[in-house]
């Protein structure tokens, strides 16, 4: 039995690049806690304020259900 958490990772786009090193930051940060990434889905991501999307990354993790 597995469980999932999905994560959503948006960074504001400067340059049409993302930050490689928060997103690495962010996969070691899970991994710590057990989780290991089973998928990385390209979104449109809402931001917190006001109506829009901005492109972003849906992080899917995966771990052994515990008890």
């Amino acid at each position: 039995m597995f469980e999932y958490k999905v994560v959503s990772f948006r960074e504001s786009l400067i340059g049409d690049a993302l930050d490689g090193d928060k997103l690495e930051k962010t996969l070691n940060k899970h991994a710590g806690d057990g989780w290991a990434l089973k998928a990385i889905t390209a979104a449109d991501v809402k931001g917190r304020i006001g109506p829009g999307a901005v492109e972003g990354l849906l992080l899917t993790f995966e771990r052994p259900r515990q008890g």
